[in-house]
């Protein structure tokens, strides 16, 4: 088979979904950053799940389920694409090969873990890093993974690897791409009903799973850990939590600040300035779930951060919940 080399512009990205989302729709023409994608598709969330247990530790998620930004984003901007899963690696192969031929870049779901051309301290057990492949050099596939600063490439039994990744989620070869971007897609259409679904879920949801309350449900918990669980479980538990809020997805702060960027760029774009002050608001949110992972860090090391307490780390992400709800729920007023 020839080389295939199509003419794909690589921009490094804060997260891998919405940075694969803005470079794949640069390359059809809609020229879209990662905080407008990651707001059109809803991409702030939380979760938190303590009788469901993975490795013997609850379920803490700071984002919604992987692929869900890019599906959403899709709908409400009439974006066609498609999505396909495989149980073989040579059918999966094969395919994608078929469609680098057609011209187009492909997304796909891998493991972190077994993509080689990442440092090995970046490289740990996540099946849900989206990448693009847009092209083929001998037997080699042209990668742009958000996260890095240059386009790089890896051998096709890496990438199979990567892409047939055992554990939850399960990747199963998936891949997607765009196959009809229409003309005059109306961005501002699509970030209302963003806002709209991220403003719902975070600030109304009654249920204390999910959105604004679970985090405060969360902190709940936190606070009953060190008498029910003992101290070396709940440092187990904290240290999960905070992994998931500053590695899985980028996530907590991480999400904030880009949810912040999306708001200030709707509001210049837009011209709504009540939007301004909230976006400075939620960068605030951001640091101070930067501060409780910082902390939260140094006590499961055993460094005293703030001084060992789980009642003062909770206090912060109680802090967190309540602002987040009373955020989203004044967000839900604005005239968009």
């Amino acid at each position: 088979m020839p080389d295939i080399h199509i003419p794909f512009e690589h921009n490094q990205s804060a997260h891998c979904e919405t940075g694969v989302i803005s470079n794949l729709m640069g390359f059809h023409g809609l020229k879209v950053s990662e905080p407008m994608a990651f707001g059109i598709g809803s991409g702030l969330f939380f979760s938190f799940f303590p009788f469901i247990k993975i490795n013997g530790i609850p379920i803490a998620s700071y984002r919604n389920m992987p692929g869900d930004i890019f599906k959403k984003f899709s709908k409400r901007t009439g974006i066609s694409f498609e999505r396909h899963s495989y149980r073989s690696p040579e059918s999966a192969m094969r395919e994608l090969d078929e469609t680098l031929a057609r011209g187009l870049p492909v997304g796909m779901l891998t493991s972190v873990f077994y993509l080689p051309y990442l440092p090995k301290a970046f490289r740990f057990h996540f099946n849900a890093h989206n990448i693009v492949i847009y092209g083929k050099e001998g037997n080699d596939y042209l990668v742009s993974d958000p996260v890095m600063e240059q386009p790089t490439i890896i051998a096709p039994n890496a990438l199979v690897r990567a892409r047939f990744a055992k554990g939850m989620p399960n990747t199963n070869g998936r891949m997607y791409f765009p196959t009809k971007v229409p003309a005059g897609v109306d961005l501002r259409k699509a970030a209302i009903k963003g806002i709209t679904q991220t403003a719902k879920d975070m600030g109304t949801i009654p249920v204390p799973l999910f959105g604004g309350k679970a985090i405060n449900y969360l902190a709940k918990h936190m606070r009953q850990w060190p008498e029910k669980q003992g101290d070396r479980k709940s440092k187990l538990y904290l240290g999960q939590v905070v992994r998931m809020q500053e590695e899985i997805g980028t996530g907590g702060g991480g999400f904030r600040f880009m949810y912040a960027a999306f708001l200030r760029e709707y509001a210049d774009t837009y011209n709504v300035p009540e939007l301004i002050p909230m976006a400075a608001e939620m960068t605030a949110i951001g640091d101070r779930w930067r501060s409780f992972a910082y902390e939260a860090g140094r006590a499961v090391k055993g460094r005293d951060g703030m001084n060992g307490s789980f009642d003062a780390l909770a206090d912060i992400v109680d802090e967190c919940g309540y602002k987040e709800r009373d955020f989203f729920q004044r967000l839900m007023k604005v005239k968009l």
